[in-house]
């Protein structure tokens, strides 16, 4: 395949932008690494996170963001030998991991003090080319739809992996927080399809309809509630609250009051990475009502098989928008007044 010296991307060129699309050279992959020709790739509020600086961690400046991207291989390094050229590949938040500390030798390389972040210590996939490490890429099935299954990269895996860090059960019943933003229309899909009961917590009549229609039971409005923690317990078929909280939201209220319709012995998992915000829960409660309350990162490797094998069966069918490269500042703005329901894709130039 011709590959070009330069490509297209979208490119922070100093902590809290702005974003300029220029032409950008090529990269090269290194001997263990993949170069993807990116066609898709999906928008995550990480990617506004690390443009705007918001995280204690070192982000990588001038930076191409994004971590969600689908595409071909058209080169790879002499030692790479689970990828061919012509295969579809997607590139992941995890770029790459030292494979020899504690935490990779267990499976948990997400935790590797040295792994390689996407779009966040490395030029991720809002550019026409990208690389990554082979071991970390994920196969796509050339019958899958590269489009749409770009927000399961990151957004599926994630809440894929808190869903199994939960221990909910089928049957039982699971509260989504952010139900109808990006993450939470894929958590809806994956509890589903795993036999879980779904309550939807969000704002607004477009994410009540998403919502509806990706199956969840029970939605509740945060902006009409007049008490939030009794209609979601009124909402789970016995009244007694969820087994699983699943925060996906992106301010630090919904952290603090999970405790409160969260049932006995339930789990709370935190996803969402809202700015300088604290988890906190009355101690008497969290004793005597033995609930514990879990972070969630992204998944391993085997996460990221399974959440792929989920969408190739077409169990998962989250809604997601497309737009043109050239559109990313705008579904920034958007995404910070939360005005987005359901996941945004960008298409990359030919």
């Amino acid at each position: 395949m011709s590959i070009p010296e330069t490509q297209w991307a979208q490119v922070a060129e100093q902590v809290g932008g702005p974003l300029v699309l220029k032409q950008i050279p090529v990269p090269k992959p290194g001997p263990d690494q993949i170069l993807v020709k990116i066609r898709y790739t999906g928008v995550c509020h990480t990617d506004l996170h690390a443009m705007k600086g918001h995280w204690p961690l070192p982000v990588k400046m001038p930076l191409v963001g994004g971590h969600e991207g689908a595409g071909v291989v058209v080169a790879k390094g002499e030692l790479v030998q689970d990828f061919e050229i012509g295969d579809h590949a997607g590139l992941k938040w995890l770029n790459g991991s030292c494979g020899e500390c504690e935490f990779c030798r267990q499976s948990d390389d997400p935790l590797c003090a040295n792994a390689a972040l996407s779009g966040y210590t490395v030029d991720g996939t809002f550019q026409q080319y990208a690389v990554g490490k082979a071991t970390h890429a994920s196969k796509i099935p050339k019958n899958v739809p590269l489009d749409a299954v770009a927000p399961v990269l990151c957004a599926g895996i994630t809440v894929y992996k808190g869903l199994k860090e939960s221990g909910v059960r089928p049957g039982q019943t699971v509260a989504i927080v952010g139900a109808g933003g990006g993450l939470g229309s894929l958590a809806q899909q994956y509890a589903k399809a795993m036999g879980l009961r779904v309550v939807g917590i969000d704002g607004g009549d477009e994410k009540r309809v998403m919502c509806e229609k990706l199956g969840t039971e029970a939605f509740v409005d945060f902006t009409k509630s007049k008490d939030l923690v009794a209609d979601v317990k009124a909402a789970t078929p016995d009244g007694l609250g969820a087994h699983a909280v699943i925060l996906l939201a992106v301010s630090e209220k919904p952290f603090q009051q999970a405790t409160e319709y969260v049932r006995s012995r339930g789990t709370i998992i935190a996803i969402g990475l809202p700015p300088d915000a604290s988890l906190k829960a009355p101690v008497f409660q969290t004793v005597v009502r033995m609930i514990s309350i879990k972070g969630s990162y992204v998944g391993n490797r085997q996460d990221g098989v399974e959440a792929l094998d989920f969408f190739a069966r077409g169990l998962i069918k989250a809604p997601f928008k497309v737009a043109p490269l050239k559109d990313l500042p705008e579904i920034f703005e958007l995404m910070e007044k939360g005005q987005i329901a359901g996941r945004y894709v960008l298409e990359l130039p030919e």
